[in-house]
Parts: structure tokens; C-alpha cells; sequence
């Protein structure tokens, strides 16, 4: 019966995507829901980035080993990302109209920082996309018994078909419906197990000492550790194309704002939930599966009646399918505007959105084929995406949006040399972590293109862009998008 009910919860992803079809009519509606999305379904599909087999699955694993200072990265530092990018980035990316990062890295800094950045920013996904699908192969595996293999081929085959057919309008709607379900499967999760303990002073009690410490220890390379715990995601998801794509998806610029704003702030409170059940779960079942990753799933499966059970399961089925839709649209987008357009720039709309469809599929079958030399931990692989884009594409974003003298050279170096030192340390295992040297990198690559060629003349926003209005250098507001 569970099988039977959630294969129909499932399948229901595809009649949204059927549905959503309709509305793409250009490579803009597939890409960004042709700027239409309303506040609700902006902030859910915002919201909806990670809340999947990241937040209910890898956090809490994580969470009932070491505490809070071991999900700092995930989920405080998720939710401080979506913040900074409402503060920051989302009023003056909106006003350029773009439609990837690429696009700004191409105003800004030239054709061949737009080259370079999309060649980054495409392999980064894959590993991502792959954690996603064997997540979605595990938890079937436990529900149905079949094989994880042919879990993992049949549900991709219905995230690639969907995404496909309504491209952000399909992950908006499904985003919308799916947060709502699972979020009131963990309130009630919460507040069953929670009348199984005996009060919070209880669990608090049989916890073990500095569990609940949000600080680190005063040495520095604690401090630096807790740090880059902060950045890995807070900093390093801004220049993430998936995050871009949905923000941008607003129908105006207050909305995407008033959206990132939202989403973080629901992610905070909401993301809190997992990590609760995941800690009273522990506790009171201690002889549940040891893969600490499965411990809310195997305590569904044990406590929960059918109707909760098929609640739970097919919401959170769906809400990884719909973080894996966002991550294959990602890459997907950059390739055909940064790369195939890079090449044929003179191409029709509707070959670009072919493009665009023909590479969700692409990258949906090289993530499935790479599952098979996967060793999953899924709080990592998030991390270790987030860092590639903190190492090369922060530094060069930021300082074009807020340091006026940031030019081509200073882009490339920052991040060729950030990439390039991140990679190094990795490889060499360093004291500290890899990708604090890697984003030092990068911000001296950005100064010694600056010190080399001072007076670079591309990329001057404020001449391109006179209502940008970018923070910090005196430009008025504009109610204009308001």
C-alpha cells in the first residue's frame, strides 16, 4: 500500500510538469518562470534549495554526533546565504536582467570571464545531482525493497521528465505543495516523539556535554574551522546558479527580496525540526540503523502509522526530486546561454530552449552513471559544492558589484588561482581547511589584477547600468521595480 501511494505521489510531479508546459513558452519562462512567480511561490522555491535529503537526512546525522558546532555549515549557514543574497545581490542582479551568473560575469568582465565562469560552474553540479539521486535510491530501497540502482534510474527518469516539460515553472508549483506537506509531516513527527520523553530538561540531560555550544573553543584554529563552517555555504551558494535561478524568478525586484528574506527566515525555523527529531529519535530508539543519515526514515518506518508514513515519505521523495530538478536546471541553463551561445551566438530563442532541454537530459544521465562510483555522505558533498563556487566565483562577484576598480585581469586570476590553490590544498590534506586558503587565493588574484592593470576600462557598470544603484557607491534609490 505505502509503494502503491507513493509511486501516485510521484507520478503526480509529472501531471505538474504537463501542466507547467504550458506556461513555457520561451527559454525565459523555462529558465526563470518568466519573472512571474508571485511572493509565496518565490520564497518556497527559494526556501526549497536544500530543504531536502541535505536538511532532513545529512543535518541530522551530523547533529546527533556533534551538536550544533557540527551544523553550523547546514543549516545556519543556508539560511545566513539566502539573507545576504535578499541584503546584497538581489536588487542589483534583478535590475541587470540576466539570466545566469555567466551573463554578469560577460557584462562585467568580458566575454572571457563569461567563458570561464560557466566552465566552472557546470561540473560542480554533478557530484550534488548525484548525492541527490542516491538519496532518493536509499530511502526507496528501504520503503519498497527494489534495488537502489533501478530506485535511482526510475526516479531520475521522472525528475529529468518533468524538468524538461516545465522547467522552473514545474519546480516552482511542485516546491510549493511539496514544503507545505513535509513540513507538517515533521510537526507531527516532532510532537510524537516529543510525548514519548519525558520534557526538554530530560533531553537535554542525556546529551553529552557542550552539545548544545554554538561557539567554538578559543583556539584559532577552532575559530578559523567554526569560520569556514560559516562560509562554506553562507558565501559559497551566493554565486550558485541554482539559488539565482529561483530568487530571480520573482515578479519584481521588492519580491525577490521580500523572498530571500523569507526563505531564510523560514529556513532557520523550519530546518530546526529535523535536527529535533533526529536528536529525541536517537534517544529513544539508540538500536536503530547505525547509518545516522537514515535515522528519521527508519523511525518513520517504526512509530509512524501508514497514513503519516505515506505523508512523510512521498513529500520527502518529492522534495529531494525537486533539489535535484533545481541543480540539473542549473548547469543545464549555463551551458546553453554561456556555452552553446558562446559559440552560436546568433541562435534562435527556440533552439536555446531546446538546448537548454536536450542538456537536462545530458546531465541527468551522467549524474545517474556516476551514483555507481558514489560513496555518499550527503552533508559533504553539499559542502564541497558550495566551496568550489566560494574558491572561484565570490570573490570576482562581489568585488564587480561593490569595488568599482575590479577588472577582467583581477577576475581571472581570482579565480583560476583560487580554484587552482583550493584543489592543491585537498590534495595535500592542510591543517586548516582547504577552501580558506582557496578564497585567500582568489582575493589576491582579484588585488594583483588590479595593482597590474589599474586602469581597465570594461565591465563599468555605472556607465552601462546607470539605475543600478549598487549599495556603497552613492547611487540613489530607485522605486521604479519597487
Amino acid at each position: 500500500m505505502l509503494l502503491t501511494f507513493i509511486a501516485l505521489y510521484l507520478l503526480s510531479n509529472l501531471a505538474i510538469g504537463a501542466w507547467a508546459a504550458r506556461k513555457v513558452t520561451s527559454s525565459q519562462d523555462f529558465v526563470l518562470a518568466g519573472r512571474r512567480l508571485p511572493l509565496a511561490l518565490a520564497a518556497s522555491a527559494t526556501f526549497a534549495t536544500w530543504f531536502g535529503s541535505e536538511t532532513i537526512m545529512g543535518a541530522p546525522a551530523m547533529f546527533v554526533d556533534g551538536g550544533f558546532l557540527a551544523v553550523i555549515e547546514e543549516p545556519f549557514g543556508s539560511a545566513l546565504c539566502l539573507f545576504l543574497v535578499g541584503a546584497f545581490y538581489a536588487r542589483p542582479l534583478y535590475r541587470l536582467g540576466i539570466t545566469t551568473f555567466s551573463d554578469y560575469f560577460s557584462i562585467r568582465f568580458g566575454r572571457s570571464a563569461e567563458f570561464l565562469s560557466a566552465a566552472l560552474v557546470i561540473p560542480s553540479y554533478f557530484s550534488w545531482i548525484s548525492a541527490q539521486f542516491i538519496a532518493i535510491g536509499i530511502v526507496l530501497n528501504l520503503v519498497t525493497g527494489v534495488p537502489i540502482f533501478w530506485c535511482i534510474a526510475s526516479s531520475a527518469t521522472i525528475v529529468m521528465i518533468y524538468t524538461m516539460m516545465g522547467g522552473m515553472w514545474s519546480l516552482s508549483i511542485t516546491d510549493f505543495l511539496h514544503n507545505i506537506i513535509i513540513v507538517i509531516a515533521l510537526i507531527i513527527i516532532a510532537v510524537i516523539l516529543y510525548n514519548q520523553t519525558d520534557g526538554i530538561a530530560s533531553i537535554v540531560q542525556k546529551t553529552k556535554p557542550g552539545f548544545f555550544h554554538f561557539l567554538p573553543k578559543p583556539t584559532f584554529k577552532d575559530s578559523v574551522g567554526w569560520v569556514a563552517a560559516w562560509i562554506t555555504i553562507g558565501l559559497g551558494s551566493i554565486p550558485q546558479q541554482d539559488v539565482f535561478q529561483r530568487v530571480m524568478s520573482a515578479k519584481n525586484e521588492r519580491t525577490t527580496v521580500r523572498a530571500s528574506y523569507l526563505a531564510s527566515l523560514l529556513y532557520i525555523t523550519i530546518a530546526m525540526l529535523p535536527l529535533f527529531i533526529g536528536l529525541v529519535g536517537k534517544q529513544l530508539y539508540p538500536d536503530l540503523n547505525q547509518d545516522n543519515q537514515m535515522l528519521i526514515p527508519n523511525m518513520v518506518l517504526r512509530q509512524a502509522n501508514m497514513p503519516l508514513q505515506i505523508l512523510f515519505f512521498g513529500a520527502l521523495l518529492s522534495a529531494i526530486l525537486s533539489v535535484s530538478s533545481g541543480a540539473i536546471l542549473a548547469p543545464a541553463t549555463v551551458f546553453g546561454e554561456n556555452i552553446y551561445r558562446f559559440f552560436k551566438p546568433d541562435i534562435s530563442d527556440k533552439t536555446l530552449l531546446l538546448t537548454i532541454r536536450l542538456a537536462v537530459a545530458v546531465i541527468t544521465l551522467i549524474c545517474v552513471w556516476m551514483t555507481a562510483a558514489r560513496d555518499v555522505n550527503i552533508f559533504e558533498l553539499v559542502g564541497e559544492s558550495s566551496a568550489f563556487s566560494l574558491v572561484s566565483l565570490f570573490v570576482p562577484l562581489t568585488a564587480g558589484l561593490y569595488w568599482k576598480p575590479a577588472n577582467t585581469l583581477g577576475c581571472l586570476l581570482s579565480m583560476i588561482s583560487g580554484i587552482v590553490v583550493w584543489l592543491t590544498c585537498l590534495s595535500i590534506e592542510t591543517e586548516y581547511p582547504p577552501l580558506v586558503y582557496g578564497l585567500l587565493a582568489s582575493v589576491s588574484g582579484m588585488i594583483l589584477g588590479v595593482m597590474i592593470a589599474p586602469k581597465s576600462p570594461e565591465g563599468d557598470l555605472d556607465a552601462a547600468y546607470p539605475d543600478l544603484k549598487v549599495p556603497f557607491r552613492g547611487f540613489r534609490g530607485n522605486q521604479k521595480n519597487a
